[in-house]
């Protein structure tokens, strides 16, 4: 009777998995790389949402465009599966929600090649691939600008691009709960990567991700989540790795764990910011493996009012990297300067290079136009506004010295003369020429520096560290 039992349960469970999981090679969905499977790959998700369930892709390679995952919908692609994005911008759709919140820069794009928005209880699966066709696609897009068939209000003239808000992303979704995406190759986007916008309980768990096709090609980037976490991925980006993003001021990223990644990057590689309208609270970050990143290992910004509070990072180790951390309490835009407080930096190993860590990058990040010696860590507020309860634990960084008088020269006594800059785009070169090498802090109160080992490689004739403005240190 127990055997029996036991047969009709595994029974029952074959035909309840077997019920839930639709093939798409049975619903008109071609893997030949040459049809247009956009109408036939919707109408299946719309067709799975009815009972719920998982779309599943063979072996091919499915041309498509924009898409949009349903609530209670898993896509899964099994190894061999890609879905290849169209390189006809006519292919893709925004989604009709207002990305920019507060921030009026047009920088967040609302087309993406998989979309979702109000959705809950969706997934993207497998070890399959997404390809967004990103190169191609943008080229495709300049180039009906240029001939005026389909203009680019706001298009780069000074770097000869589209907008971001011109080219679509690989992933968009907004205002969705429950959201898993889980051991996936993704590739080649025409802007962002992965973008999330105040979306809830967010897993992003063992993925590859290789975002260098264009510009402006983040990794990851969380605009206002709440309760995400991103775990045991691989990130390479033409900019940042996983930036965290506030674009609307009654809103906040909250609750976020980034941990065991490896990132390379050709800005930074784990970055609060730029847009920073609302907050940044409880984020940790840990275990985090950096290379051959021209920026910011770590880079902690709030600039158009946020309110950043209770940061923990831990256990980094970066390589070939332009600068180990920079923090930066600014204003840019909103009503008033927001505040950081309460971040905690620990088990960090850093080694800073004399040359361009991104040499091997097809879209290196823009290097500064003026001569300058190796920059310091930057960690500056404005005055009257200070960064507060910042503690520095256990830090091992190798800067590369070789400064020259020559090149750039700030006497200690015209520290008063760095510039503020106040209302710029953070960055820690936006100081100009700095007259220290390890550690450059403005601006700050209660600083803790505890076991912080800094060398130079070759000598370096200015101090390692020069403080102004620090009240407890």
């Amino acid at each position: 009777m127990k055997r029996l039992l036991f047969f009709f349960f595994a029974f029952w469970h074959l035909l309840s998995v077997s019920a839930a999981d639709w093939q798409a090679s049975r619903m008109g969905i071609v893997g030949d790389g040459l049809t247009l499977n956009t109408m036939a790959i919707q109408k299946a998700i719309d067709r799975v949402a009815k009972k719920g369930g998982r779309l599943v892709f063979a072996p091919g390679t499915y041309l498509t465009g924009s898409i949009i995952l349903r609530s209670n919908v898993e896509i899964h692609l099994e190894e061999g599966a890609v879905l290849f994005g169209s390189s006809n911008p006519d292919d893709y759709l925004p989604l009709d929600i207002d990305s920019q919140g507060d921030d009026t820069r047009h920088d967040n794009s609302r087309l993406a090649l998989i979309l979702a928005h109000q959705a809950n209880n969706i997934a993207l699966t497998g070890k399959g691939t997404i390809d967004g066709n990103g190169l191609q696609l943008a080229l495709n897009i300049d180039s009906l600008h240029h001939a005026g068939v389909k203009i680019d209000p706001h298009y780069n003239m000074k770097r000869h691009r589209p907008a971001e808000t011109a080219r679509p992303k690989l992933l968009y979704m907004a205002h969705c709960e429950n959201v898993c995406v889980e051991g996936l190759h993704l590739r080649n986007s025409a802007c962002w990567g992965l973008s999330f916008d105040q979306c809830r309980k967010l897993k992003l768990l063992y993925l590859d991700i290789l975002n260098r096709a264009y510009w402006n090609n983040d990794g990851i980037d969380l605009t206002d989540c709440h309760q995400a976490d991103i775990r045991h991925c691989r990130i390479n980006s033409a900019d940042d790795g996983v930036c965290l993003k506030s674009y609307h001021v009654d809103d906040e990223c909250r609750d976020i764990v980034i941990s065991d990644c490896d990132i390379v990057s050709s800005a930074s590689a784990v970055k609060f910011g730029t847009a920073s309208w609302g907050g940044f609270r409880r984020v940790t970050i840990d275990s985090i493996r950096v290379k051959d990143t021209f920026r910011s290992a770590i880079a902690i910004e709030s600039v158009d009012g946020a309110v950043i509070d209770s940061i923990s990072v831990s256990h980094i180790h970066a390589v070939n990297t332009g600068n180990p951390i920079f923090i930066r309490l600014g204003h840019r835009a909103g009503r008033q300067p927001g505040s950081i407080s309460h971040v905690t930096i620990s088990d960090f190993h850093a080694e800073v290079p004399f040359g361009r860590p991104d040499e091997d990058y097809d879209l290196r990040g823009p290097e500064v136009d003026f001569f300058h010696n190796p920059f310091p860590s930057v960690i500056s507020g404005i005055p009257g506004h200070r960064i507060s309860h910042l503690t520095i634990r256990r830090a091992d960084i190798t800067y590369p010295g070789r400064a020259s008088k020559g090149m750039a020269y700030v006497p200690l006594n015209r520290v008063n003369e760095i510039p503020e800059n106040i209302d710029k785009y953070p960055e820690f070169t936006m100081f100009g020429e700095l007259p220290a090498w390890g550690f450059f802090i403005r601006h700050a109160e209660d600083v803790i520096l505890e076991d912080v080992n800094i060398r130079t490689e070759k000598p370096d004739y200015r101090p390692p560290y020069v403080m102004v403005d620090v009240v407890g240190l």
